[in-house]
């Protein structure tokens, strides 16, 4: 699984990369995690809100940091 953060570096950002990492885990997940702080790249996602969080390609939600719990919900799938 390739877990891809997008965000520029803000607070929220940081906390989601967190609790992503923590997800994976917890959840005995095997995921390569990367932190994407480059906006062009960020916009080629067509993400507009940040954090946002990409998993293999597709984008599962933007401009909101979930639980560690709603994470490893979201990573099972």
């Amino acid at each position: 699984m390739q877990i891809q953060v997008l965000g520029p570096g803000c607070s929220r950002c940081k906390e989601l990369h967190n609790r992503v990492m923590q997800a994976v885990i917890e959840a005995n997940l095997d995921a390569d995690v990367e932190k994407v702080e480059d906006m062009s790249a960020i916009l080629k996602c067509g993400v507009m809100a940040t954090p946002a969080l990409v998993v293999d390609g597709a984008v599962k939600f933007s401009g909101k940091v979930p639980t560690v719990e709603e994470l490893k919900k979201l990573l099972r799938k």
